[in-house]
């Protein structure tokens, strides 16, 4: 049995995605929700701690299988960089270290500023890497452009969170500037694409909860630089409120598609527009924000919770990391 079973596993290894470590951005993202939830509002239970065990576990064992990968079928793996969909992905892995820098800040600023430091500077050499593929390329077209495309360059807006305590204000406006600069072009092309070509495959339609992120993101490093919410905060929290009305309109296209493991875009955004929820009722102190903030908590935990269970049916009925 022993030798039937390790090739199969030795396959599955070698198409192991890099679209994993999505997984990690949602259930940190949620992570962060509850503790902000937790500080603010006094609740009597406390979560937290428990999601941030989860997602650290689960990126270190990702992380040791995505490595084992790139050492034993690096074809595959570089394949997968190059690839004008998947390469986006990538830097899911640095974005991932970024989040769990901010989850544990309150809990070890050692361990927090280890995992910023490294999130960071693997970060900002995967966002040259994209940009440089972008600028020299014979390979894309408009039909591979899809909202993933956020990823690698507005993820530099989460510097700022832990950045602010971490290294000096100067580092946290470069990473903010560049995200924030990206995210109105990258927005402009994509809106282009999916007005004026054919629909996103239904692989890629869970792709357009990341149209959510940059905004949600956005607002709540921007306050975490300044402290307050003037005009322009205000701006980002209300375009990442409308792309969420907007989404959320059309549940039922999103509730017929089959499962891929891009489901997991659906888990970040939610949780970031609930964490930036949570930002304007701390400093407005609207019950309005406050009710809203709840109900989005609960939608964001029922939804990644349900992604947790069907990737695991998925792992256990072999539908990833199987060949394409």
């Amino acid at each position: 049995m022993t030798e039937v079973a390790t090739p199969q596993s030795h396959a599955r290894l070698q198409h192991f995605p890099v679209a994993w470590f999505a997984m990690i951005m949602g259930l940190t993202g949620l992570t962060l929700a509850w503790h902000k939830a937790e500080g603010i509002l006094n609740l009597s239970i406390a979560p937290s701690p428990w999601l941030l065990l989860l997602a650290t576990g689960l990126f270190v064992l990702l992380a040791a299988l995505y490595t084992v990968k790139v050492i034993k079928y690096k074809p595959a793996a570089s394949k997968e960089w190059a690839h004008p969909i998947k390469m986006h992905f990538v830097p899911a892995v640095s974005i991932s270290m970024i989040l769990l820098s901010i989850a544990w800040l309150p809990v070890s600023a050692p361990y927090s500023k280890l995992l910023w430091l490294a999130g960071v500077v693997l970060h900002l050499i995967l966002t040259l890497y994209v940009i440089g593929q972008w600028m020299h390329h014979s390979k894309f077209e408009i039909v591979h452009l899809n909202p993933a495309w956020f990823i690698p360059v507005v993820g530099n807006i989460l510097v700022p969170i832990a950045g602010v305590v971490h290294a000096p204000p100067e580092v946290s406006w470069f990473f903010f500037s560049i995200g924030i600069v990206f995210w109105p072009v990258l927005l402009t092309i994509i809106m282009y694409r999916v007005i004026f070509h054919a629909s996103l495959p239904e692989r890629l339609m869970p792709t357009l909860f990341i149209l959510i992120a940059p905004p949600a993101v956005g607002f709540i490093s921007y306050v975490r630089l300044t402290g307050e919410i003037d005009a322009f905060a205000n701006v980002l929290y209300y375009s990442a409120l409308f792309f969420t009305l907007l989404l959320f309109t059309q549940v039922r296209r999103f509730a017929n598609l089959k499962f891929f493991l891009s489901w997991w875009a659906y888990s970040f955004p939610l949780a970031a527009i609930t964490i930036a929820s949570l930002v304007m009722f701390e400093h407005s102190g609207s019950t309005l924000f406050l009710r809203l903030s709840g109900i989005l908590l609960g939608i964001a935990t029922v939804v990644i919770a349900g992604l947790f269970g069907r990737t695991a049916l998925a792992v256990k009925r072999n539908e990833i990391c199987v060949e394409e």
